[in-house]
């Protein structure tokens, strides 16, 4: 009923005290048709119009790892957890392996932190093979499709005529997001895939709402899946319904455990889990609990500005194309400059990685010497995400990305035949 939504959105306007873009409007059929003409006409009560964030989850976890080690952390890529160190019964540190070489090492630590989202129950394991687990994983699967072919104008939730299930369409430049699905994961994190029926609900619910689409499995440019790390509680509860808070838990041996939570809730999760620290190694050796920096009021790597078109205006001051301008101030924020600096002592480096689109070869640069880019597909996948918006999911590209990055991290032809 619009009611029901009526009333949620003035509450979702009440928890953010009004610190929004600004509050959200209520809009009667004709209206909604006028902004999103495609939308389905037929049991149209109105829509509410509200502002919410847009972010690339990849580069939010890089920014804060970035952050973190110009905080003066070590930031570690590709290393795993083997055994956990307990010298005196409490755990200590891990000795860890790097995935790429095989080579083991040792580190060590007075507090160890388990935030390994879904695999949390893993690594508790290897602290108490006896471990109850924490999580119950849920998997969200996403299509991609062109955005015209769906033609929506702005970000939409709306509910699945399949199951009343909140879904979205949300427009990525001339690609749209379908999402997301909320099923119990029947696999581990590592073999998690999108299956043909997660295809097709998301499809039949994209044209339940977008009757014009016509959307088919031929339609779908890309796919993908994540895992939630939900608190287990209800086994029997549907997997929607399942709380996104989140929990510190510590072992009998000392491991702290984050777990549960959500990406929009990160900040605080973190907050949390080193107030959990900062106490335990007070009570284990007396050192004084340091006040809490205030670093929400501190910009993550490339978010120090605040008028993006100013960046535009001085990438295309510096020779950058206005697709390419508005690409790098997109992803990289301030640091788009950084990007350019590559190009000035390179003139090729602001070749296109691939004609007609935005990116360019100083990107690949970028990601590896700034970004800890280590294979191809950290490249193709996490950094560019040409692998989600392109039909050959960059395999055109593969070899001459696969040559540059030879160049820079030194592989042999080996390595480079095996990316």
């Amino acid at each position: 009923p619009a009611w029901k939504l009526r009333a949620g959105m003035w509450l979702y306007d009440l928890l953010s005290a009004f610190r929004n873009v600004r509050a959200h409007r209520w809009l009667r059929p004709k209206k909604v048709r006028r902004i999103e003409p495609s939308l389905r006409e037929r049991g149209l009560v109105g829509a509410a119009l509200y502002y919410d964030a847009q972010t690339d989850d990849a580069r939010l976890v890089l920014a804060t790892a970035r952050s973190a080690a110009r905080a003066g952390a070590l930031v570690a890529n590709y290393v795993e957890v083997s055994t956990l160190l307990k010298p005196d019964g409490r755990v200590r540190g891990a000795v860890v392996r790097d995935v790429l070489t095989g080579e083991t090492f040792t580190i060590r630590a007075h507090a160890v932190v388990n935030a390994t989202g879904p695999w949390s129950d893993v690594l508790r394991r290897l602290d108490d093979p006896d471990a109850k687990p924490l999580l119950r994983l849920t998997k969200g699967a996403h299509v991609v499709v062109q955005r015209r072919r769906i033609a929506n104008e702005h970000a939409v939730t709306l509910l699945s005529q399949l199951d009343g299930r909140v879904m979205f369409v949300l427009p990525w430049g001339e690609l749209s997001y379908i999402g997301t699905t909320d099923t119990d994961a029947d696999s581990s994190p590592e073999t998690l895939r999108v299956t043909a029926d997660d295809v097709t609900y998301l499809l039949r619910s994209a044209n339940a709402a977008f009757p014009d689409a016509h959307l088919g499995a031929k339609d779908v440019v890309s796919a993908w899946a994540g895992l939630r790390p939900l608190l287990r509680q209800d086994d029997h509860a549907n997997p929607s319904q399942l709380s996104r808070e989140h929990r510190v838990v510590e072992s009998a041996h000392g491991l702290i455990t984050i777990a549960g939570g959500k990406l929009t809730t990160y900040r605080v999760m973190a907050r949390d889990v080193v107030d959990r620290i900062a106490a335990r190694l007070h009570e284990l050796d007396g050192r004084p609990v340091a006040p809490r920096p205030a670093t929400d009021l501190l910009p993550l790597p490339g978010g120090e500005a605040a008028e993006l078109e100013v960046l535009v205006e001085a990438a295309r001051a510096r020779g950058a194309q206005e697709a390419t301008a508005r690409h790098l101030v997109a992803n990289y924020g301030s640091e788009a400059a950084a990007i350019l600096n590559y190009v000035d002592r390179e003139r090729s480096l602001g070749d296109p990685l691939i004609t007609g689109r935005p990116e360019i070869w100083a990107e690949v640069n970028y990601a590896v010497e700034r970004e800890m880019a280590m294979r191809v597909q950290d490249v193709l996948i996490r950094r560019l995400h040409l692998f989600y918006e392109l039909r050959d999911h960059g395999n055109a590209i593969v070899t001459a990305v696969a040559g540059r990055m030879k160049k820079l991290l030194d592989w042999d032809d080996s390595r480079e035949a095996e990316e």
